[in-house]
C-alpha cells in the first residue's frame, strides 16, 4: 500500500585469508585486506573516486615496494638514502585490493592534509627537506604527486589543517610554531604568517602537549581549536580570539605526544539554532612522554569529555570509557555513532615509548538511532597491535580500514618488541552483520551535485518495509594521522517528508544551508534505516 508520511526528524545525511571475530559478527568482524601493502600506513586520506592514498617518511630507508620502471629519487638531504628507488606512498583500491607506488620528493613524516572543493588531496609539511613543502593529489588515474617545495611562509611538522567555508585550508602549529596560515597561496596576502599566542601557552613544560591541535569548524563560521587541555574559538578573519573554554578536568594531555583523539559530534541542520558538540576522549598525563622515554609507563586516560560549544555557558561533561587509551584513532560513522579504535594502555606516542596494545575497540553510541541511549558498547578485539603511527578511515561502505603501526625509527620487522606493521585490515561494524538487510541508495535528483539551500530527493529501497528510524548522513572524507582525523565532519540535514511505497522509498530534504555548515567539496551520503546504513554515495556541495 502506498502512503506519504508528512513528520520531522533528521536526515544526514587462515589469519591472511579469512575474516575472523573472537565473539559474533553483532559486535563486529575483522578482516585483513592485504597483507603487505608496502609501507606503513602512517597517513591516510580516501578521495572521491573511492582511492586510499596513504604514505609514511622518506628518511625510514627502503620500504618493501619499489618505484615502478627503475624510476628513483635523488635527495642529498635524505637522512637514510640520497639515492631511493623505493616508494613511500602508494594508492590502493578497496574494491579490488589493489596497490599503485606514488612518488613523493621530500620527507612527509608527521604532516598534515585536506581535501580541497574539488577533490585534489592537498598536503602540507612534514619533515627535514619537507617541513615548507604543499603536496597535491588528484583523483585520477594515473596521476602521481605534484609538489611545490617552500610552499608553506614556515616549516611545518606536527601541524593540523582544516578546510574554511571559502574552500581555503587554514594550518595551525606545529613544533615551535605559535601562529597560522592559509593555503593555497593564490594571493599576496596568503604568504603572511599570524600569531597564535594560546599554542605557546598551551605548550607544556616535561613536553610540548600541544602537537597536532584538534580543530573543528563551528556552525557559526569560526574556528575551534584544542591544544593540551585547553580550548578557543579563533575568528581566523580578523585574527582574534573570541572565546576562551574551561580546561577539560582530569589533569591529562590531550595532544599529541599525550595523543587522544577528538570528533565533532553529528550536527543536526534541522534545529533553528544549530549546535555544535566536540567530544575528546584518552590522552596521557603530561609528564607521562618524559616518563616513558626513561623506562616509565605510566597509565593512560580512560576518560572523554563533551563540550557544547556553541552554547552560552558551556561546561564539560565527563565520562568514562571501558578502558585507558593513548594513540586511539576517533571515527564517525555513517549512523552517527563514533568507533574509537587502535593504541595502547600506557605510555605515548614516540618511538617504543607505548605498552600494552589496546585491541578491542569500542562503539561510542550518540542517541542520534531511535531507541538507543548514549553510551560506550565494547566490539570484537583485532589481533593486530595498532600502535604510533597507525591510523583508520571510513570507507563507503560503510566498513573502516585500518593500517599503519609503527612505534620504530626505520622498518623494523624482528628483535624488536612491536614490529613495523605493513597490513591493512577492515573493521565491519555491528551494522554489517550479514544477516541485517541494508537499505539501498538508488537515485539522488536532480543529481548530486548540490547547491547550499538546494531541495533534492534520495530515492531508496529497504526490506524492513517501514518508516521508523529513516534519516540521511552526509559525511566529509577525512585526513588521518597521529590519532588526528582532519576534517572529519558528519551532518543531519532536516527533511520535509518521506514517501514509501512497498519497499521503495523517497525522502525530500534540503542541502546545508551555508558553507559554514557544510565547506564546499566532496561528502558521502548515506541513508539510515533502523540503525543500519546503506552503502555511501559521493555528492559535491557549493
Amino acid at each position: 500500500m502506498k502512503s506519504s508520511i508528512l513528520f520531522s526528524l533528521f536526515l544526514v545525511v587462515s589469519f591472511f585469508s579469512r575474516s575472523y571475530s573472537s565473539e559474533s559478527s553483532n559486535k563486529g568482524v575483522w578482516k585483513v585486506v592485504k597483507k603487505n601493502l608496502g609501507i606503513s600506513a602512517m597517513h591516510m586520506a580516501l578521495l572521491p573516486n573511492d582511492m586510499i592514498i596513504a604514505f609514511d617518511r622518506t628518511d625510514f630507508g627502503p620500504s618493501n615496494i619499489t618505484l615502478p620502471h627503475g624510476k628513483c629519487r635523488h635527495d642529498s638531504h635524505d637522512q637514510a638514502l640520497t639515492t631511493d628507488c623505493y616508494a613511500h606512498s602508494i594508492e590502493f583500491d578497496p574494491n579490488n585490493r589493489n596497490v599503485r607506488p606514488l612518488t613523493v620528493q621530500t620527507d612527509t613524516w608527521c604532516s598534515s592534509g585536506a581535501l580541497a572543493p574539488d577533490g585534489t588531496l592537498i598536503q602540507s609539511g612534514g619533515f627535514n627537506d619537507g617541513d615548507r613543502s604543499i603536496r597535491t593529489f588528484s583523483p585520477c588515474k594515473d596521476c602521481d604527486w605534484f609538489e611545490i617545495q617552500n610552499g608553506l611562509t614556515v616549516r611545518r611538522w606536527y601541524a593540523s589543517n582544516q578546510i574554511l567555508p571559502s574552500g581555503k585550508i587554514i594550518v595551525v602549529g606545529g613544533r615551535d610554531q605559535f601562529n597560522y596560515e592559509f593555503i593555497p597561496k593564490t594571493s599576496k596576502s596568503d604568504q603572511s604568517v599570524f600569531k597564535l599566542p594560546f599554542l605557546r601557552e598551551t605548550r607544556g613544560l616535561s613536553a610540548e602537549n600541544n602537537l597536532y591541535p584538534f580543530l573543528h569548524l563551528s556552525p557559526d563560521g569560526n574556528l575551534f581549536i584544542f591544544a593540551n587541555d585547553r580550548a578557543i574559538l579563533l575568528d581566523y578573519i580578523n585574527h582574534k580570539v573570541v572565546r576562551e573554554f574551561e580546561p577539560i578536568p582530569g589533569g591529562y594531555s590531550r595532544n599529541y605526544p599525550s595523543a587522544g583523539s577528538s570528533v565533532l559530534l553529528p550536527v543536526l541542520l534541522s534545529d533553528k539554532n544549530v549546535k555544535a558538540e566536540v567530544l575528546i576522549c584518552g590522552g596521557a598525563l603530561p609528564d607521562s612522554n618524559y616518563n616513558a622515554n626513561r623506562g616509565i609507563f605510566m597509565p593512560a586516560s580512560n576518560t572523554c569529555g563533551r563540550l557544547k560549544i556553541t552554547d552560552v555557558s558551556p561546561k564539560w561533561e565527563m565520562e568514562e570509557m571501558p578502558m585507558r587509551r593513548v594513540m586511539s584513532d576517533m571515527i564517525i560513522l555513517p549512523t552517527g555513532d563514533v568507533l574509537i579504535i587502535n593504541g595502547a594502555e600506557k605510555g605515548t606516542s614516540g618511538w617504543g615509548v607505548a605498552r600494552d596494545p589496546v585491541l578491542t575497540p569500542v562503539l561510542y553510541r550518540t542517541e542520534l538511532s531511535e531507541n538507543v541511549a548514549r553510551g560506550f558498547e565494547t566490539l570484537n578485539p583485532s589481533k593486530i597491535p595498532r600502535l604510533y603511527h597507525s591510523t583508520a578511515h571510513l570507507l563507503p561502505d560503510g566498513r573502516v580500514l585500518v593500517g599503519g603501526s609503527n612505534p620504530n625509527s626505520g622498518y623494523s620487522f624482528t628483535n624488536v618488541l612491536y614490529p613495523t606493521e605493513l597490513s591493512l585490515e577492515t573493521f565491519s561494524p555491528p551494522y554489517l552483520s550479514p544477516t541485517i538487510p541494508r537499505p539501498k541508495i538508488t537515485f539522488v535528483k536532480p543529481g548530486t551535485n548540490l547547491t547550499y539551500k538546494q531541495r533534492f530527493s534520495i530515492e531508496f529501497e529497504s526490506k524492513k518495509g517501514d518508516t521508523n528510524g529513516i534519516y540521511v548522513t552526509m559525511v566529509a572524507p577525512s585526513f588521518t594521522t597521529h590519532s588526528n582525523s582532519m576534517n572529519q565532519r558528519l551532518l543531519v540535514l532536516a527533511v520535509d517528508r518521506i514517501h514509501q511505497d512497498s519497499r521503495s522509498y523517497a525522502i525530500d530534504g534540503l542541502a546545508p544551508a551555508t558553507p559554514n555548515l557544510a565547506p564546499p567539496g566532496h561528502y558521502l551520503l548515506f541513508v539510515v534505516h533502523d540503525g543500519v546504513p546503506s552503502r555511501g554515495k559521493w555528492v559535491h556541495i557549493k
